[in-house]
């Protein structure tokens, strides 16, 4: 019995995916780590953008103090969502540099496959 041959021969990735390593599984980790960054950035300019807006809605409160009061805790938040954005590459390396001993462990992701 002859085994058949593939009909379509070697097929190559395109090369735009050269930069995620030939669309390989090592291009999974490299595809990953930038959606991690990328989400990490925007949520960062939404809270700088949220800030802006905030602080426009308390210069234009007019002394209401509820409309102050309402600006003050969009301020806060803000600043918090900022912290937070900005901590998360802060607390990934501290992570993982106590359970790797490499703080960009988490933030450049490696798959080991079988040779």
């Amino acid at each position: 019995m002859k085994i058949a041959q593939n009909p379509w021969g070697p097929v190559n990735p395109p090369d735009f995916l050269q930069a995620f390593d030939g669309g390989g599984v090592g291009g999974i980790a490299v595809l990953l780590n930038i959606i991690l960054r990328t989400l990490i950035v925007v949520a960062g300019i939404y809270a700088v953008i949220n800030l802006v807006i905030a602080g426009l809605a308390f210069i234009s409160a007019s002394g209401d103090p509820k409309r102050i009061s309402d600006a003050t805790a969009k301020i806060w938040q803000s600043l918090l969502g900022l912290l937070v954005a900005a901590g998360a590459f802060l607390i990934a390396a501290i992570i993982g540099e106590i359970l790797y001993g490499n703080p960009g462990a988490l933030l450049n992701i490696q798959y080991f496959t079988p040779q």
